[in-house]
C-alpha cells in the first residue's frame, strides 16, 4: 500500500481542510494517509471538528502558522522532516502556500518519490508589496520547477499560474476541483429558513443579504457594507445585512457601517433588527444559507471560494466580485451577477437588480444545484486525485 503524507496550512475553517479531510478518508483503502497541519489564528475558526466527524486523526504543528516567522518556520520543517523519516511516504501532497514552502522543501530534501502541490488560491497580487510578492513568485517558481506536479482548483487558477505568473509549463498543472459533501445545504431547506429568521427576527418581506468568510483585507468587506447602504436608499427595501465569520479586520468593518449610520449588531448584543448583524462564526451556516435571500462576495483575490459553491447548493442567488476561479464555480448571469474588481458601481447595480427583481431571484435560485451537486461533490475529487497520483507514480518509476 502506497503512503500519502498530506500537509495543510493550518487547521482552519474554509476549503482546504475539506479537500484535504475527504481526500484522507476516502482514499482509503488503496492509500495510508497521514495528515498534518499548522495551527490556527486566534480570530479564526478551528475546522478539527470536520476531521473528528469524519474519524480522521491528525497531527498538529504549533510552529506553522499563517505568518511568517523565521525561527517557528525552521521548527516546523524541521518536524516536517522528522515525520518524514519515521513515515516514509510515497508522495506528500501539500496544500495552500505555508505548507507548500516547507513541506516541498522538507520532501525534496528526504528524497520523497513524488511530490504535489495544490494551489488553494495565490497571494500572487492584493496582498503583499511588490518586492514581497515578487520573492513569493520567485520561490514558488522553484518550487514548482522540483515537483512533480501541480494541482490547480480551476481552469482560471491554471491560466493564471501559467501565463500571468509563469509558475509552471501548463503541461505540470493539472486541474483538480474542490469537492465537498453538499447535501446538507440542499436538504430541509423550508425548516433551516424559519429557524434562522425567527432567531435572527427577519419579516418576510425584510431581504437578507449575507457574506461568509474571514474579516481579512482580501476579502474586502467594507465593500459589501458600502454596498448594502447603497441599496437601503437606492431601492427603499426592508434590507438586512449579515456578516458571518470574524478577523482582524472586524473593528474596521463596524466603524466603517457606524461611518455610514448603519445599525450593526456585534455577536452577544440585543438589537433585534440591525441594518447588519456581526455573527462571528457559524457550525451550522446551512442554517445560514436556508434564512438568506442573496449571497454576496466583495474579495480582491481568490482562489475557489467555497461559501459560493454552498450558495448555490443551497439554492442561493449570487452577487460578487469577478476574481480568481470564480467564473469557472458559478454561471455567469444565471447563477451570479459578476462584476469586476474595482467596479463598486457595477457590484451596487448588480445588487440592486437582486433586490428590485424577486422573480429573478427565483429564476437564479433554481440552477444552482444543479450546476454544483456533482461537479463539486467529494467523489469527484477521490477519483481524480487517485488517478493523477498513479499517472506521478507510474511516471517515476519510468526513471
Amino acid at each position: 500500500m502506497k503512503r500519502i503524507l498530506r500537509i495543510i496550512n493550518r487547521f482552519n475553517l474554509g476549503g482546504p481542510t475539506y479537500n484535504a479531510a475527504y481526500l484522507t478518508k476516502y482514499l482509503s483503502p488503496d492509500y495510508e494517509t497521514m495528515l498534518i497541519g499548522g495551527i490556527k489564528n486566534d480570530d479564526e475558526d478551528s475546522s478539527e471538528y470536520i476531521l473528528n466527524q469524519l474519524g480522521i486523526d491528525s497531527i498538529v504543528i504549533p510552529e506553522m502558522r499563517r505568518s511568517i516567522n523565521a525561527f517557528q518556520d525552521i521548527a516546523a520543517y524541521n518536524k516536517i522532516k522528522k515525520i518524514i523519516k519515521e513515515f516514509k511516504p510515497d508522495i506528500v501532497h501539500t496544500h495552500a502556500s505555508k505548507s507548500g514552502m516547507l513541506g516541498r522543501r522538507a520532501a525534496f530534501s528526504m528524497k520523497v518519490p513524488v511530490v504535489v502541490h495544490t494551489f488553494h488560491g495565490h497571494v500572487f497580487h492584493s496582498y503583499f508589496n511588490t518586492l514581497k510578492t515578487q520573492t513569493f513568485i520567485s520561490l514558488e517558481r522553484r518550487l514548482a520547477k522540483k515537483s512533480s506536479g501541480i494541482i490547480a482548483i480551476s481552469d482560471m487558477q491554471k491560466e493564471e499560474l501559467t501565463n500571468v505568473f509563469n509558475i509552471a509549463e501548463p503541461s505540470k498543472i493539472t486541474v483538480i476541483p474542490l469537492g465537498f459533501d453538499l447535501l446538507r445545504f440542499h436538504e430541509n431547506q423550508v425548516e433551516k429558513r424559519k429557524i434562522f429568521r425567527t432567531e435572527n427576527h427577519l419579516d418576510n418581506d425584510e431581504i437578507a443579504i449575507g457574506i461568509i468568510g474571514r474579516l481579512v483585507p482580501i476579502k474586502n468587506h467594507s465593500l459589501f457594507v458600502e454596498a448594502i447602504a447603497k441599496v437601503k436608499k437606492s431601492t427603499g427595501k426592508k434590507i438586512r445585512g449579515f456578516i458571518i465569520g470574524d478577523g482582524e479586520c472586524r473593528t474596521d468593518i463596524e466603524d466603517l457601517a457606524h461611518n455610514l449610520n448603519l445599525v450593526i449588531s456585534p455577536n452577544g448584543t440585543t438589537t433585534l433588527k440591525p441594518d447588519i448583524r456581526f455573527s462571528s462564526w457559524m457550525r451550522k451556516v446551512d442554517y445560514a444559507y436556508a434564512g438568506l435571500d442573496i449571497v454576496a462576495l466583495t474579495s480582491n483575490n481568490e482562489g475557489t471560494p467555497v461559501s459560493l459553491i454552498e450558495a448555490q447548493a443551497s439554492g442561493k442567488p449570487i452577487v460578487s466580485t469577478n476574481v480568481g476561479g470564480i467564473s469557472n464555480i458559478v454561471i455567469p448571469g444565471q447563477t451570479a451577477l459578476l462584476s469586476e474588481t474595482g467596479d463598486n458601481a457595477s457590484f451596487y447595480k448588480n445588487l440592486e437588480t437582486l433586490i428590485r427583481k424577486p422573480d429573478l431571484r427565483k429564476k437564479m435560485s433554481e440552477k444552482g444545484w444543479d450546476f454544483v451537486r456533482e461537479k463539486f461533490h467529494y467523489s469527484r475529487l477521490i477519483e481524480d486525485t487517485a488517478k493523477y497520483y498513479e499517472k506521478l507514480l507510474l511516471e517515476k518509476s519510468r526513471y
